[in-house]
């Protein structure tokens, strides 16, 4: 998935994200006029779509941080109500399926595990 070094410092989003999840007034623009507060910060048209669109494997391939893409769902969808079946995590399962199908497995496998050795097994 993400890494630091694909971060592209000079994306407009990357600057915007940064002051919108400190910004009171800005997290409420954000729901309430997310186009025009893309066009304050330079976004562009592709910028914005993938934002809009919450397409995380799209914001991670233009260069938003790592960090930043979660920030971006908690503000759509905010913190409440982390579990696998949050509209978070269902981002995540839409732009990377085969990784995703890959850690449910292991998460499988162990609570698998800690029920056998809780029984005794």
């Amino acid at each position: 998935m993400g890494n630091v070094e694909r971060c592209d410092k000079t994306l407009p989003l990357n600057e915007m994200i940064f002051y919108v999840r400190k910004d009171a007034r800005l997290r409420e623009r954000w729901q309430t006029d997310l186009e025009g507060l893309a066009k304050e910060f330079g976004l562009s048209q592709a910028e914005y779509e993938a934002l809009r669109d919450q397409d995380v494997r799209r914001l991670n391939d233009m260069g938003v941080h790592q960090y930043y893409i979660p920030q971006i769902l908690r503000l759509f969808f905010g913190a409440r109500f982390n579990s696998n079946a949050s509209p978070a995590l269902e981002a995540y399962r839409r732009a990377f399926p085969e990784e995703t199908a890959q850690a449910m497995k292991v998460q499988q496998r162990g609570a698998l595990g800690g029920r056998l050795a809780a029984d005794g097994a």
